[in-house]
């Protein structure tokens, strides 16, 4: 099964990026997310007491106990059993909302694997997909499959560029879109805008989105902007171009108006290593403008991409290119292969490995891999350490980031499995970078706030009842790069729309995930 999964992610980074989500909830039970529906009741109710509350606003813990009823929170406070209700005693741990995982691709796979114990062992109770500029297409498509197979998690989906650009321009997409072209992209960001998108996401390291000018990118985020909708954007460059990608996506939010998120904010990049305060120190300067920008972490100082994305000019064979990515961006012993379709024997090793393998120099190795995967059908993906730590750790407490995995189920790189716990384990327990509250907060409020839900994301009364429960003490991730699914310890409950989906270190069968869709009036 694993290994049916791992080939739906190899093509989420090929160049027609049409994923479709393999799993689904009844309409029944969907949400619009910005709604405030009504609660739906089924005349039962559980009680958790004893718990320490950490809202999900950033305020101080507090004791006290929290009644659920259907698929809300119903009553907080110092509460007593009623006859007949189920009661939960926390015995002290810590009551939280779900985390909220906003930059996820744990939607691959799920239709195999709809527990998502992956995500829901580290307390992840809602995913938001579409990322990268890789959506379903048309999104319709997408919220049709969802009735087929429920699933433990919730999930919200962006509408992706690269899918609308490939559909539009099919293989011939190395140019300069025409402007009849991007009128045509303009019809399928409004399809997908009305069936109930977040809003439109790019990825524009990859193919084909590579290729898109600025001016064809403005033009949709704008159109997407006048639904309501937001932009969240795998920027131009993450490393030799930061800069310039960072002036790109505060001009789309100048000029649009609307809420803009840099995905997975990083300095990928030696000669920029230390220079997180550069970085924040833009994105303060925008907000202080009146732009709404924020960005999302993950807590690792290595990333999970493609080979080719080292390449910006898309010049494989350039040897000088191939010297600078591995001297700049990450050294050959720092690229560890977690995919490699022409020769799998690969996978599990560095390029520095593979150059002495086939005893030729790095930049030789990195030329001739990209090359053997440039073939139909071919795939390719690279784990790749080019981060220094105290720059994740600033971006990670800068006040506007949210955190999120950038991961998937069944993934070669451990932060599917262990993004949220590593923040309760590393940032707040062992280094104090976050307290508890804020690092709460940053999992859910301020996620539920950068992405326009108003009813999930904190403990509050009509709030949906995902809920996560865990020792501090003991809450941690264990997934690494030799095990990147090993489980998550500490989480000891885990509650998706009042259902109990995770109990004591495993999934419970219950899948009451809904379908969080923004409302589609413009």
């Amino acid at each position: 099964m694993r290994t049916a999964i791992a080939a739906e992610y190899r093509h989420s980074y090929r160049r027609k990026p049409m994923l479709l989500v393999g799993f689904g909830l009844s309409f029944a039970a969907a949400i619009l997310a910005v709604s405030g529906h009504a609660a739906a009741t089924s005349g039962t109710t559980t009680l958790i007491t004893d718990a320490m509350i950490v809202d999900g606003t950033g305020i101080k813990a507090r004791r006290g106990a929290v009644r659920i009823e259907g698929d809300r929170i119903i009553a907080i406070g110092n509460l007593k059993a009623r006859e007949g209700e189920a009661v939960i005693d926390a015995d002290g741990q810590i009551l939280s909302p779900g985390f909220i995982d906003t930059h996820s691709h744990h939607d691959l796979g799920l239709s195999e694997m709809p527990d998502a114990v992956e995500a829901t062992s580290q307390g992840i109770t809602t995913i938001i997909v579409g990322q990268d500029g890789s959506s379903a297409l048309p999104i319709s498509q997408l919220f049709e499959k969802l009735r087929e197979t429920p699933a433990a998690v919730n999930v919200a989906t962006y509408a992706g560029h690269n899918s609308i650009r490939y559909e539009v321009m099919g293989d011939d997409y190395k140019r300069t879109a025409t402007r009849a072209e991007i009128e045509r992209m303009k019809v399928l960001v409004d399809q997908s805008m009305e069936a109930g998108a977040l809003g439109l996401s790019t990825g524009l390291e990859y193919d084909p989105g590579i290729y898109a000018s600025k001016d064809e990118v403005l033009t949709l985020a704008k159109e997407t902007a006048r639904f309501g909708g937001r932009y969240i954007s795998h920027m131009r460059s993450e490393d030799q171009f930061v800069w310039a990608a960072l002036d790109e996506i505060v001009n789309i939010g100048r000029v649009t108006g609307m809420p803009v998120q840099v995905s997975h904010m990083k300095l990928a990049m030696t000669d920029w290593w230390g220079q997180a305060g550069r970085y924040l120190a833009v994105m303060d300067r925008a907000r202080a403008a009146g732009i709404k920008i924020t960005g999302d972490v993950y807590p690792y100082e290595y990333w999970q991409s493609t080979l080719t994305v080292m390449f910006p000019k898309r010049d494989f064979t350039n040897r000088e290119s191939a010297k600078f990515a591995l001297e700049h961006l990450a050294p050959a012993d720092g690229l560890l292969l977690a995919d490699f379709s022409p020769d799998p024997s690969l996978v599990g090793k560095t390029v520095a490995q593979v150059a002495a393998q086939r005893g030729i120099d790095p930049a030789d190795a990195l030329m001739q891999l990209i090359a053997e995967s440039q073939v139909p059908d071919a795939s390719e993906s690279v784990i790749g350490t080019s981060m220094r730590s105290a720059d994740v750790a600033k971006l990670i407490a800068w006040p506007h980031s949210n955190i999120s995995s950038d991961g998937m189920l069944a993934g070669r790189h451990p932060r599917g499995a262990g993004s949220f716990t590593r923040i309760l384990r590393k940032y707040v327990r062992e280094e104090r970078i976050l307290t508890l509250e804020q690092a709460v907060r940053k999992m859910t409020g301020a996620s539920a706030e950068h992405l326009g839900l108003t009813d999930r994301g904190s403990i509050k009364v009509g709030a949906h009842a995902d809920l996560v429960m865990f020792d501090p003490a003991t809450v941690s991730d264990r997934a690494t790069s030799e095990n990147p699914t090993a489980r998550s310890v500490g989480i000891s409950r885990v509650w998706v729309n009042g259902s109990l989906v995770f109990k004591d270190g495993r999934p419970t069968g219950n899948r009451p995930g809904q379908l969080a869709r923004r409302a589609t009036t413009k």
